[in-house]
């Protein structure tokens, strides 16, 4: 009986093996570094959303980059997913198609010679007549190291706002936020400035921003409100930004967003400042 059972126990040793042995596990994957040029694109031209102005084909070089599988909507962004990713491409002159509307109907809506730089950068369709917007997305993401339970996330303001149809902003813009520094009374922070004031096209850094989580055991959101500030060309404050709302009637700008501890967002400004229809709000995507 125990000449059986080291028999057996041979084969199973020769039989793992030769399993070992036939079954290479392989990544069919490239290095990337960080010089490698990647991208991400953000449609922000001021579209009603449907099938219509979807974007269900878009080329790069003549590659395919994504079908309608896939579809970049209106005021969104590719890669689409929870976190933002990046395409890996040629870097230098490139030039970039985009197909718009229905998957047996669509028209070539955007043909344009773009140069990419080497490193991560983000393509912003605002217009399309028009060249993107294309800004760096700044490296390394930030991170925070702490002893206790951190209250920090991170924001990146965007200025694509359009004053209507047709006519990009002329307005410098100063991005503000206010958090609440106590959950009961719902006592609220001063306000503070995130980054410095942007023009149309121009981005801040990746900001910090406190959270002070609702939720003591928990990975820790809470609200972060923000207005807009007009900056003058001397520098000063011109009191607050002023957008025409959904009635017709122009009032103060003001949002409200929530935050995760250790996370990264992109706020983006896009659409018509005075405009009941596709009026300027914030387009938030998450990039960490």
């Amino acid at each position: 009986m125990k000449k059986i059972f080291k028999i057996l126990a041979i084969v199973m040793v020769l039989a793992v093996q030769s399993s070992c042995e036939k079954h290479v596990v392989e990544l069919d994957a490239e290095p990337i570094s960080d010089e490698t040029t990647q991208i991400q694109l953000f449609y922000m031209v001021p579209l009603a959303s449907g099938t219509a102005n979807s974007i269900n084909k878009v080329e790069l070089n003549g590659k395919l980059l994504t079908n309608e599988t896939t579809p970049l909507n209106t005021f969104n962004f590719l890669p689409s997913g929870a976190v933002n990713k990046f395409f890996a491409t040629e870097t230098g002159s490139v030039n970039l198609k985009l197909y718009r509307g229905a998957v047996t109907d669509m028209t070539l809506a955007y043909d344009k010679d773009v140069n990419l730089l080497p490193g991560k950068q983000a393509l912003f369709i605002h217009d399309f007549d028009e060249p993107p917007v294309i800004l760096p997305h700044p490296m390394p993401m930030p991170s925070v190291t702490t002893e206790n339970t951190a209250t920090t996330a991170w924001v990146r303001f965007i200025n694509l706002m359009y004053e209507s149809a047709g006519v990009p902003t002329d307005l410098t813009i100063q991005y503000q936020w206010q958090y609440t520094t106590d959950n009961e009374t719902g006592a609220k922070s001063e306000w503070f400035d995130l980054g410095e004031p942007v023009a149309f096209g121009e981005a801040t850094g990746w900001e910090p921003v406190t959270v002070n989580k609702t939720v003591e055991q928990s990975s820790g959101s809470a609200r972060i409100d923000y207005r807009i500030r007009l900056i003058g060309a001397d520098g000063s404050d011109q009191g607050s930004l002023q957008i025409r709302n959904s009635a017709g009637n122009m009032v103060d700008y003001s949002d409200w967003w929530n935050a995760f501890i250790g996370r990264a967002y992109n706020h983006v400004f896009a659409g018509y400042r005075d405009a009941a229809s596709l009026g300027v709000g914030i387009r938030q995507s998450t990039a960490l």
